[in-house]
């Protein structure tokens, strides 16, 4: 496979998301079974799933870490990135989202769409990723696939093509009908996935035949000529059928919907056709937009081999017997391993070592790739997530990736002073693979902070640190990262004045405050008239008061949010110099935000719980206790499923609590939602804290 040159109209890049136990990664390895990639079924409760290679993976039965792979089906190379679906993991999905062309989206008959679920299509939808549903675990007590088929109608406001009509459920599931080519598949669910086709069962013809009649008017009315042929009543080949609804799949009109259970082993292959039948291949993208790294001027790529070279640099991981490997997506052109390129982003040249096609954490040499490729290259130096590689002669800067920021904090201390630097080269090196994991040094308490998307990603690095660096830490508890904003308009002065012995020091700015809009973050302008202030020192000034709301200045949080305006000041021609305009930002900021009405924000999380009806009292207590505010319960036969907001201080402890509460039949899933403002006792009671370790 390695060897085989596949035309781009024959790739697809495609990801496989959805909610945490939904069963994506078994999905995955039904894929890798039966396109001949691996030749025994891996699976997660045995710990034996290919694409969980890491060792936590295995223990948890989760993952952790995007893993990618290809697979040949049918003539056509499939690229698949299996990710997460824990929300403490989500810099993983947007990363895989960011470079994808597809994905595949699986959801438990059971349960349908849970809070993850909403995430990762939240995340697909930012991106414009195109994608087919595939409702998995039919085989289930409780399956229901048309309750989950209304799931993602409601709750994800998508637009569903329902592609099949499922023959039984739960014990009782034996396959379904292709409601477009009107054919059933039976599966016999050995492990060898024999498919039986046959007629439509008598049963199912007239229920059949309405969602079929469903189904081709809501493919003809994405497309011109199939709305006239089907006002005027006449007959739409599957043929038409099956281009329009591929048109309409690649440009987001519509979601096809099939459905199977992986772990019995049925409907992975008929998913795998729809893969190859609907989602986009990179030709269907045609070009990518970026900008001249200069000039900032617009600048498109033709999806091409033709075209000057240009990737993204998506994952950093660091291999303990290759080192550094970098993820790459090829939009444009090739590259040869051992070629000098740009890295656009940095602004300065790199050279790609050798070329490596990935499957899970295993490596196939490449001597070169092409646009439409995913590969992993070694010895490049310089580059991290998110920065773009080119041609050094047609330089191209492509859209970055974001990430969220992170929200729980806590101090990390090695357990030996010999292990200090050890321990911060560790942190180093799992910094750059993981874009949300922050490290800063504590200036007050000289302590290493560790900063990431919840307990169990930061329980995850820190038990990564000791089996692949062979560091053990003391980790401290949790810190909550508050911020603090303004919630009024405020104007002060501030005035560094210093006269010593020869040469002194003056700076002097007027500065207006008012609260920017949530989510906007800091913005500064000058509106200076009559150049009172010379602009060279408009910089040094934003500088000084970015660096005293970083710090924060209520309580050492830091203040989001905030529009600053320079309105005025004055300065000295001798004794006037940068550092002490910067001085002089910094004070007026602090005299204007307490003049501001300040107040602390924290992180607010949604938290879905399921649970047995008869403990529905006792959840709701203890959520009220910490500060909940109760969203929407909604019954689910025997069970319960309650939203709520709660503040993320008040949620530690909580997998504990509710345990012990439903003697561990509950099960709950929570992710950051936004910030709020913290009541006036606990904001004192956190200025108080402040206060005692200033």
């Amino acid at each position: 496979m390695a060897g085989i040159r596949y035309p781009l109209n024959k790739i697809r890049n495609i990801g496989i998301i959805a909610h945490i136990d939904a069963g994506k990664t078994t999905v995955s390895e039904r894929v890798l079974f039966y396109t001949g990639k691996t030749y025994k079924i891996g699976e997660v409760h045995e710990g034996t799933a290919t694409m969980d290679w890491m060792d936590q993976e295995r223990e948890r039965g989760i993952t952790i870490t995007a893993a990618a792979t290809f697979a040949e089906w049918k003539g056509h190379q499939i690229n698949i990135i299996d990710t997460p679906g824990h929300v403490d993991f989500t810099a993983e999905v947007e990363r895989s989202l960011r470079v994808l062309d597809g994905g595949v989206v699986v959801f438990d008959a059971v349960a349908g769409v849970q809070p993850q679920s909403e995430t990762v299509w939240r995340q697909a939808d930012r991106y414009g990723v195109p994608r087919i549903c595939f409702i998995n675990k039919m085989d289930r007590v409780g399956a229901d696939f048309f309750r989950s088929v209304d799931t993602i109608i409601n709750r994800l406001k998508a637009r569903v093509a329902v592609i099949v009509f499922p023959l039984g459920s739960e014990g009782g599931y034996l396959g379904h009908v292709d409601l477009i080519d009107r054919k059933a598949f039976y599966f016999d669910g050995d492990e060898h996935g024999a498919i039986r086709e046959a007629d439509v069962p008598q049963e199912a013809k007239a229920d059949v035949e309405r969602l079929r009649a469903e189904l081709v008017e809501r493919i003809s009315e994405t497309d011109d000529v199939l709305t006239e042929k089907y006002v005027e009543g006449k007959e739409i080949s599957v043929a038409e059928l099956k281009t329009a609804l591929r048109s309409a799949t690649v440009t987001n009109k519509l979601v096809p919907v099939l459905c199977g259970t992986a772990l019995k082993n049925k409907g992975v292959q008929n998913m795998l056709d729809a893969v190859v039948a609907y989602l986009p291949s990179p030709d269907d993208r045609v070009e990518i937009k970026g900008i001249h790294p200069k000039t900032g001027e617009p600048e498109t790529r033709k999806i091409s081999e033709s075209e000057p070279f240009a990737a993204l640099a998506f994952k950093v991981v660091t291999d303990p017997f290759v080192g550094r490997l970098v993820y790459l997506r090829l939009y444009s052109g090739k590259v040869e391993s051992g070629s000098i390129i740009l890295n656009a982003s940095k602004g300065d040249r790199d050279r790609l070592g050798r070329l490596v096609r990935m499957h899970a954490n295993h490596r196939e040499e490449a001597t070169e790739a092409f646009a439409g490729d995913i590969v992993a290259a070694l010895g490049l130096k310089n580059t991290f997530t998110g920065d773009t590689l080119c041609s050094q002669d047609k330089p191209v800067l492509l859209e970055t990736i974001k990430f969220p920021e992170p929200v729980l904090s806590v101090a990390i201390e090695p357990k030996s002073r010999a292990e200090q630097e050890k321990m911060g080269e560790a942190l180093r090196k799992l910094s750059e693979e993981d874009p949300t994991f922050h490290i800063r040094q504590d200036q007050e308490t000289n302590q290493t902070v560790i900063s990431g998307m919840g307990e169990l990603h930061l329980e995850v690095l820190v038990e990564r640190m000791r089996r692949e660096y062979h560091v053990d830490a003391t980790v401290g508890k949790p810190q909550v990262a508050y911020r603090e904003a303004i919630t009024a308009s405020a104007e002060a002065e501030g005035r560094f004045v210093r006269q010593t012995g020869g040469r002194g020091q003056y700076g002097h700015v007027v500065l207006r405050i008012e609260p920017n809009e949530r989510g906007k973050g800091f913005e500064f302008e000058s509106k200076v008239v009559g150049g009172t202030v010379p602009r060279e020192y408009f910089r040094p000034i934003e500088q000084g008061v970015k660096e005293a709301l970083d710090t924060g200045i209520i309580a050492g949080f830091p203040m989001v949010d905030v529009k600053v305006y320079l309105v005025d000041g004055s300065y000295h021609e001798v004794d006037s110099n940068e550092m002490a305009f910067k001085i002089a930002g910094s004070m007026g900021i602090k005299a204007a935000v307490r003049k501001a009405s300040p107040r602390i924000l924290e992180p607010i999380m949604l938290i879905e719980v399921v649970t047995p009806a008869d403990n529905l009292g006792d959840i709701l207590g203890d959520l009220n206790g910490r500060r909940a505010r109760i969203m929407n319960i909604e019954g689910l036969k025997d069970t319960q499923v309650v939203n709520a907001h709660v503040p993320l201080a008040d949620t530690f402890g909580y997998a504990t609590s509710i345990r012990s509460l439903t003697q561990g039949r509950a099960t709950y899933t929570m992710e950051f939602d936004h910030y709020a403002e913290v009541p006036r006792s606990i904001a004192e009671e956190i200025m108080g804290k402040a206060k005692v370790t200033a």
